[in-house]
């Protein structure tokens, strides 16, 4: 017996994703962008900043990546992440001043209030924060109460801004996380771009207004789960960036600006023994001429001039 026809026949399907939070496009068709300087490749670098709570959320259906594991008190886990915001951080930094790379720094508003120092050294080298959550626990999931959402987003984007001092314009959920409302959610907290969406190489306008840009916050490059999830030596996290940036590179010569986002975990990069490679992959880059370094809210503005 076959099947009627009807049967494969969805009236509401259209090309690309099936809903209306944004178009399908082919990034190769677009009307291109010129970064400043007429710099080819737009280099964004994220330093995630996450606070642990030694108790997991038992309401969340799921984990964060990097949360506890075993029964409470689970102290192997809470300081192998620790060890980031304590010793991993400062080695990153102490990078970023030799090369004078600005970075984005997605940050829990738990972790801003538990370590003002960490957070004055930060902003006193002119780098951007971007929400990240109250704390790992933070998750946003699908049957999320809306009331109970915007109460966590609001709470987590003022912190954020009061213990930074910044207007905080940039937002990462924990885990990548998103309810169906959170998009309309943190537009409403004065939002201006998100980074949970990996589906691009370049920002699009998104959410049922498109009020937000998507920015290309990609976990394909990302530390974690390069070296830790996929067990990846440094060298072939290096070699995986340099041939990134040559392809996009290259692209940019008939397509217009690109953007090379590399996105960092203190407890990862941040260890004895991986730090040189940050250096090296940076200097790289940064000598190729190439390179327009900045951070996402700048990245963003620069795009959302050019449409």
């Amino acid at each position: 017996m076959t099947l009627p026809k009807s049967y494969l026949k969805y009236p509401k399907r259209k090309k690309g994703m099936d809903h209306s939070l944004y178009p399908y496009s082919n990034m190769f068709e677009r009307p291109p962008i010129t970064w400043p300087g007429r710099r080819n490749v737009a280099l964004w670098v994220t330093v995630a900043l996450e606070y642990f709570p030694l108790i997991s959320n038992t309401k969340a259906p799921f984990k964060a990546q990097g949360n506890m594991v075993t029964p409470y008190p689970d102290y192997r886990t809470y300081t192998a992440r620790e060890y980031g915001n304590r010793v991993g951080i400062f080695r990153i930094l102490k990078v970023f001043d030799k090369l004078g790379i600005k970075a984005s720094f997605p940050t829990n508003t738990a972790l801003a209030n538990r370590y003002p120092f960490l957070i004055n050294e930060i902003a006193k080298r002119g780098h951007e924060f971007i929400g990240h959550g109250t704390d790992m626990n933070a998750l946003h999931y699908g049957g999320m109460d809306i009331d109970s959402e915007r109460k966590q987003i609001k709470n987590a984007l003022n912190g954020l801004r009061k213990a930074t001092g910044q207007d905080v314009t940039g937002w990462l959920s924990p885990a990548r996380s998103e309810s169906e409302n959170t998009l309309a959610l943190l537009a409403e907290q004065g939002t201006e771009y998100v980074c949970d969406w990996v589906n691009d190489d370049m920002p699009y306008r998104i959410g049922s207004d498109k009020k937000l840009i998507a920015m290309p916050h990609t976990l394909e490059l990302e530390d974690r789960q390069l070296l830790v999830n996929l067990g990846q030596d440094e060298t072939t996290w290096k070699n995986q960036i340099l041939t990134a940036f040559d392809c996009l590179h290259r692209e940019s010569k008939t397509h217009g600006g690109r953007i090379l986002h590399i996105s960092l975990t203190p407890y990862v990069i941040g260890q004895a023994w991986r730090i040189k490679t940050l250096y090296d992959t940076l200097e790289i880059l940064m000598e190729t001429g190439w390179v327009w370094n900045a951070a996402g809210a700048e990245i963003a503005h620069e795009w959302r001039t050019q449409q």
